[in-house]
């Protein structure tokens, strides 16, 4: 009988607590962040449509060389505006939050640099770039700034973790020099 007091109090306040959440925590619009990665800073940082500065990780590339990248196999990671176009879990690296790298402005960097004769004309663009995590317990090689990536930018796990969590698809990326 005791328990039957008790239960309906509890319920109410389990129901309120829930759907107050709801309330509380909206999902996030495309637009309700963007993030700046500073490659000479080794940063990504995260910051709201009100220009608010929310979070900021540690990231690691694929080449110590920190210029833009030029073709398909160098390693570099792209310099440019990019947007977040899908979300997964990564069975190697925790998360993964892919770019649309190449994208217009990509490709015409690409296509300016092949016609002066930059790079190869039968040389590749490349693709599957994205922010990720590392491999499993090696989050050391964000603390050691390892370039261990094919081009992507990692950071630790639990950052990931975050990341993957708070930014919708569609969230401008743009990656400085």
């Amino acid at each position: 009988m005791k328990l039957m007091q008790y239960l309906n109090p509890i319920l109410f306040v389990t129901i309120l607590s829930v759907s107050s959440i709801s309330f509380i925590h909206p999902e996030a619009d495309k637009d309700d962040y963007y993030v700046i990665i500073k490659k000479s800073d080794y940063s990504l940082t995260v910051y709201n449509r009100n220009h608010v500065w929310i979070a900021k990780y540690p990231v690691v590339f694929g080449s110590k060389d920190l210029s833009d990248k030029m073709v398909a196999g160098d390693r570099k990671t792209p310099e440019g505006t990019f947007h977040v176009v899908s979300k997964k879990v990564h069975p190697k690296w925790c998360r993964f939050l892919t770019l649309d790298y190449p994208n217009a402005a990509s490709y015409a960097r690409f296509n300016e640099r092949k016609a002066n004769g930059v790079i190869s004309p039968h040389a590749a663009i490349g693709g599957g770039i994205g922010i990720h995590g590392t491999w499993p317990h090696e989050d050391f090689a964000v603390d050691g700034y390892q370039a261990w990536t094919e081009g992507c930018i990692s950071t630790k796990n639990e950052y990931i973790i975050e990341l993957y969590n708070l930014l919708p698809i569609g969230t401008t990326v743009v990656i400085e020099p």
